[in-house]
């Protein structure tokens, strides 16, 4: 049987028609007014919307109480409108550099309105900052940008971008956005890319200058070092009696010490770790708001 030409035009509308039912849906840019903490997709150069950030609550950070008074101060000032410097948070890993951060945009948005906007990019994704940068400038809204971990090898010309990007170029960096970065290092790059520059240049101080000059764009420089027995333990004591874990002092000392020999250190996340642990044995429900 021979289909008319109208017959064939409808069958391949319905096959059309099935297979866009088929297909994913594109995803939409996510309106920045539409929630107070985003990732950057550097592929797709659009937010993605975080509907809940895991952060730990200020009052149980402990042994980095300086350092938390004056990130917090600086965030507070700038979502005020006021002037406020680009942080590095650097040093000992584990220590509460990146959790700092968002508790920090928690506790100023219980106290400020509009809150503020916390926007998480990548390290890999550094290179299209200046195009987050052009859509943040669209928006009234207040944007801290943040990098975890942000560091660089010696064949990476990354953080000349960077650098470029937070001295704002021509156009200045747009007033509603601040830069926070964490790093195990205070220069981001390893002590032996600084030494091997030293040693093969020309000119060794302009080389080195070059190198290290970038954390000289952040105005706060907040250093994190390993904390001793007695903070550590505090840092769980905290922990236990926040999550109103069933425990007795003598025996989670004894536990904790332990757990510090077993893993060879002792910081924040070790101390949450143990937290995890002891809550999972007591059968006691953790909020994961962290």
């Amino acid at each position: 049987m021979t289909m008319s030409n109208n017959e064939i035009l409808a069958q391949l509308t319905r096959i059309a028609d099935s297979l866009d039912r088929l297909a994913p849906a594109e995803k939409a840019d996510a309106d920045i007014d539409s929630g107070d903490a985003f990732v950057w997709e550097a592929e797709s150069n659009r937010l993605r919307l975080i509907p809940k950030v895991n952060h730990v609550d200020m009052s149980i950070l402990h042994g980095i109480d300086r350092v938390r008074d004056i990130l917090y101060d600086n965030t507070l000032r700038f979502a005020k409108g006021l002037p406020a410097n680009n942080a590095l948070l650097w040093g000992a890993r584990g220590m509460g550099k990146s959790s700092l951060v968002k508790a920090s945009h928690a506790q100023v948005n219980r106290e400020i309105k509009p809150p503020l906007v916390l926007i998480e990019i990548h390290r890999e994704d550094i290179p299209s900052l200046p195009i987050l940068m052009q859509q943040l400038q669209k928006t009234k809204r207040r944007c801290v940008i943040f990098c975890d971990d942000l560091s660089f090898d010696s064949d990476d010309s990354t953080y000349k971008s960077l650098k470029t990007v937070l001295d704002g170029g021509l156009e200045g960096r747009p007033a509603n956005v601040i830069f926070y970065a964490t790093s195990n290092r205070r220069h981001m790059m390893r002590r032996d890319m600084i030494e091997n520059e030293r040693a093969t240049a020309i000119m060794p101080s302009e080389a080195i200058e070059e190198k290290v000059s970038l954390s000289d764009r952040f105005g706060l420089w907040l250093g994190f070092h390993s904390c001793s027995q007695d903070e550590y333990l505090e840092m769980i004591r905290r922990y236990l009696k926040h999550y109103k874990i069933p425990i007795e002092e003598e025996q989670f000392v004894a536990e904790a010490i332990e757990w510090t020999r077993t893993r060879g250190s002792r910081s924040g996340r070790v101390a949450w770790q143990y937290v995890q642990d002891i809550a999972g044995r007591t059968g006691t429900v953790i909020d994961q708001d962290r």
